[in-house]
């Protein structure tokens, strides 16, 4: 079974008059694409995350029912649903096959991120709040696939920041604790028989990879590294003695290499690559054999290794030329699979393969009022930073005008310690029909370049990581794609972190700023981490900055300290029940501008989290951005009927 890698990263993701601004503007707007309806990007897809039944017999997947995403379940071939679920406050938030008659799934309450795990049959009977507990986040280790009733759970009820292992049948309820967490482990993981055999702990800054040979036997330390080195396990071995794992240590870039843990040391290459980081193992469980490794440059890549894997791929592209295609599961006998296509103008359609048969069909196209021929490209971009750093992105400009002295949207993504790749992304597609080039820049820190430039960002917020941006909007104005005085800058997470870092810092780059759930006050921000994080705290000491030994360099850092350089219009979203960025964050730096006589857009959703997940929220929002934007920088705005604005 593939396991997941137990070394985390931070992500806090998975966002006024002008009138200099009417002057030398090109009007954009006279040859572009039509204008899609707003609610087309952000509403509901029509069916998505579909999954097979182990016995390859039935289909389950998620499809809007009262305006949230629910479970449906289809026996193949009969072409009727059943719907096994009945969320009507919240989204479904993910979902798996438990057996052939039942599915589990996790659902938060208005994104406070405190999921609990459910179980329902593929009738909808018996369904089973399987973690009943307040304040409680679950969190599937193992799904035990070849066990129908039992499913391995970490849930942190004892202690709040760590995690104990139980062993919880599906049907009745019934727990069992089968690992207590001494204090320090923060992950944990099984063989491919579902025997917990691997846990990680750490002091903060240090992590160890413990292994034991049976779960009968106690976990042994089996190598320590500091948390700026990778030993992260992926798979066991066949026989469930040795290790592949993703590691970087003595190199830059993490590779995929076996690991002998009876010896303690790598044996094996497995795939390296010389630009980016490779961290995901492909396998096949029946056969028990890995197959090949994908990593991401510009796009999504793939090296096989394994024969009858690559052949399937190449089999995959000829029925589906111009799209790229992922295997999206298959049943236990893995002659029955489920295919997934996108580009970056489309999310693509789901269909079935049957293998032996050679059936395949198309099951549904994900948003198929979306024409992909009205969308736009996203084209990989890269330049030089100005100590030098090789910056990599992507731009995405507007259909039908030249690409010359347009307004510009940067998009700076969250995490930060995350990436932004190539594929559809609903936000760009949105802000580029509205007539804007979107730059989004993978600046130090994001994830994937390697070990050196994910260390360039530490106690680097709001300086070197923020200039990276800066030298792309400049890069983008020396090209002459950008016009200099209709430039804004909207982000979510870190990105909006960035929207403000780049308001208060840069203060005649932007012409008007959107902060989608950003932090403003570091101090604040770290003091609030969620328990959970708290292990972590040491590590964000390193990488952020310590609330007192960097008292100085934190105050210079946070954007509500600075208000008084922000000189354009900004406006602000918040999800009042955000366990990472609290709502504080938000309220602070609203406070900060109205003492100075400014009054900012403030939209605050009290049934939302870190994001907003429902879809009349997220309506909300993006409509108010669009005016905002069309406003400040003079993009294109939905006209809407007087019906549709109460």
């Amino acid at each position: 079974m593939k396991l997941k890698a137990l070394v985390l990263l931070l992500q806090l993701l998975i966002a006024f008059p002008v009138s200099a601004l009417a002057q030398k503007k090109v009007d954009v707007k006279a040859g572009l694409a039509p204008l899609i309806p707003l609610k087309d990007f952000f509403r509901n897809p029509t069916k998505v995350a579909y999954a097979l039944s182990p016995n390859g017999e039935y289909l389950a997947f998620m499809q809007p029912w009262e305006s949230r995403l629910n479970i449906f379940v289809e026996k193949i071939g009969t072409g009727n649903a059943v719907r096994v679920t009945s969320a009507k406050q919240r989204d479904i938030s993910g979902y798996a096959w438990k057996g052939n008659n039942r599915i589990v799934y996790i659902q938060d309450t208005g994104g406070d991120e405190n999921f609990r795990l459910y179980a329902v049959g593929i009738d909808g009977s018996n369904q089973k709040d399987l973690t009943p507990f307040e304040k409680v986040r679950a969190q599937i280790i193992d799904r035990l696939e070849r066990n129908e009733n039992e499913i391995l759970v970490g849930l942190n009820k004892r202690d709040p920041r760590v995690s104990d292992v139980y062993r919880i049948n599906v049907n009745t309820g019934e727990m069992n604790m089968i690992a207590e967490n001494p204090g320090n482990y923060t992950g944990w993981a099984t063989d491919w028989d579902g025997k917990l055999r691997i846990a990680v702990t750490t002091d903060g800054v240090n992590s160890t990879l413990m292994f034991r040979n049976t779960e009968a036997e106690k976990f042994a330390p089996l190598v320590t590294t500091s948390f700026r080195e990778t030993i992260a396990p992926l798979l066991f071995t066949p026989d469930n003695n040795h290790l592949y794992v993703a590691s970087n240590v003595g190199r830059d870039k993490t590779a995929v290499v076996k690991y002998d843990v009876e010896n303690k040391k790598e044996i094996e290459k497995i795939f390296e690559h010389p630009e980016v980081d490779v961290n995901n193992l492909l396998s096949s469980r029946k056969r028990r054999v890995i197959t090949g490794v994908s990593y991401i440059t510009d796009k999504t890549r793939y090296q096989f290794i394994d024969k009858q894997r690559a052949d399937l791929q190449k089999d995959l592209e000829g029925r589906l030329p111009g799209y790229e295609v992922r295997l999206a599961g298959c049943n236990l006998e893995e002659d029955k699979c489920l295919v997934r296509t996108f580009t970056d103008r489309s999310l693509g359609a789901y269909y079935f393969y049957d293998l032996k048969s050679k059936d395949f069909r198309k099951l549904a196209d994900v948003s198929p009022w979306l024409n992909e021929q009205d969308l736009v490209s996203m084209k990989p971009i890269k330049y030089q930073s100005r100590d030098g750093l090789t910056i990599h992105g992507y731009l995405t400009l507007p259909k039908g005008v030249p690409a010359r002295n347009l307004p510009v949207v940067v998009n700076p993504h969250g995490g930060p310690w995350y990436r932004d790749q190539w594929g559809f992304n609903p936000e760009v597609q949105f802000l580029a029909n509205r007539g804007y080039a979107v730059l989004q820049v993978n600046f130090r820190g994001s994830t994937g370049y390697g070990r050196k430039f994910w260390e360039a960002s530490f106690k680097q917020w709001g300086k070197t990581m923020q200039d990276d941006i800066t030298d792309g909007v400049q890069w983008l104005i020396k090209q002459g794609i950008a016009d200099p005085k209709r430039i804004g800058i909207y982000g979510g997470s870190y990105g909006g972190y960035a929207t403000l870092a780049g308001l208060v810092y840069t203060p005649d780059l932007y012409a008007a700023g959107v902060d989608y759930v950003g932090v403003s006050n570091l101090f604040t921000f770290i003091k609030a981490i969620p328990p959970y994080w708290k292990p972590y705290l040491e590590m964000l000491y390193e990488m952020i900055g310590h609330p007192e030994k960097d008292k100085d360099l934190l105050t210079a850092a946070s954007p509500v300290f600075h208000t008084d350089k922000i000189k354009v219009p900004l406006l602000i979203a918040q999800g009042a029940n955000d366990p990472r960025v609290n709502k504080a964050e938000s309220d602070q730096m609203v406070e900060a501008l109205k003492k100075r006589g400014i009054e900012v857009p403030y939209i605050v959703k009290s049934n939302e989290g870190h994001g907003f997940a429902n879809e009349e929220n997220r309506f909300e929002f993006y409509r108010a951005m669009e005016e905002f934007l069309g406003k400040h920088l003079g993009g294109r705005v939905e006209k809407r009927s007087e019906s549709s604005k109460n």
